[in-house]
């Protein structure tokens, strides 16, 4: 076992050919910080395991961004809450997503606990998600003021449809794991005290077989889902994304969170 991130992020390989991160900062509900965030990216890009699992700790995956960073930032006149959240959002998050997505060989979600926010998008981002009967998977952003960002609505898209989608980012409510299984965001759902070994058995069997046949057919379908934008409809929605952390309602969001309170709008 080796450890990254101060602790936060464990390593070890629990079967021939098989690679397997754990979130490991339970005390945060698994949040993704900078410091974890880059250690994932960092590991994706360097390991060379024909299956890597990601999994949490405890009751959780991971509960996504670590927004009390963000409220630590909301101080009258320092003028760091836009950029601290974009910083949180944008580079450390989307780089250890990128990472984990070009990864050569398949990426293996064995979800623990409750994946939401970012975390679930973290899921998402595997090739294959296994999830525990109990946890809740859920979206938060119109709870916090957050306009999420195209990569990754395009993700729950491709996955679940348009209309789970949409339930799923305009209600912001968690679901079930069966339910996330009927929307398409898991392939299964198995009793807790199952997972771990369902997982390794399916990393380990797609590690037995012929890499270059995993990592070509990864490559293709990788290429297949690929649609780029064009250049200035993709600027107008980073544009739009970045918007949002300039707004009252997403400052008011994150506070109310902070102080778990339910948050007055105000619509700008």
């Amino acid at each position: 076992m080796t450890e990254l991130a101060s602790g936060k992020l464990l390593l070890d390989q629990p079967a021939p050919g098989v690679a397997r991160l754990t979130i490991a900062n339970p005390e945060r509900r698994g949040a993704l910080d900078h410091e974890l965030l880059d250690a994932m990216a960092e590991a994706a890009r360097t390991l060379d395991a024909r299956c890597l699992i990601i999994t949490g700790s405890g009751a959780m995956f991971s509960a996504g961004y670590d927004l009390g960073n963000l409220e630590d930032q909301d101080q009258p006149g320092r003028g760091q809450f836009e950029q601290a959240a974009e910083r949180l959002v944008a580079h450390p998050f989307h780089d250890a997503i990128a990472a984990l997505d070009g990864y050569d060989f398949p990426v293996l979600g064995q979800l623990n606990g409750h994946a939401i926010g970012g975390g679930l998008e973290l899921a998402l981002t595997c090739d294959i998600r296994v999830a525990a009967r109990g946890i809740k998977l859920g979206m938060p952003p119109a709870k916090l003021g957050l306009i999420y960002s195209h990569t990754g609505l395009k993700k729950f898209l491709e996955l679940c449809g348009p209309a789970n989608t949409a339930e799923l980012f305009y209600t912001g409510r968690n679901v079930t794991a069966e339910r996330a299984e009927d929307m398409g965001l898991v392939n299964q759902v198995v009793d807790p005290e199952e997972l771990e070994q369902r997982a390794l058995e399916l990393a380990a069997e797609i590690a037995a077989n012929a890499p270059l046949s995993v990592s070509g057919n990864k490559r293709i379908l990788r290429a297949l889902r690929a649609q780029p934008l064009p250049e200035e409809l993709e600027r107008e929605l980073v544009e739009l994304r970045e918007s949002c952390f300039r707004s009252e309602d997403f400052r008011e969001g994150v506070r109310a969170f902070a102080e778990k309170r339910k948050p007055a709008w105000k619509g700008r």
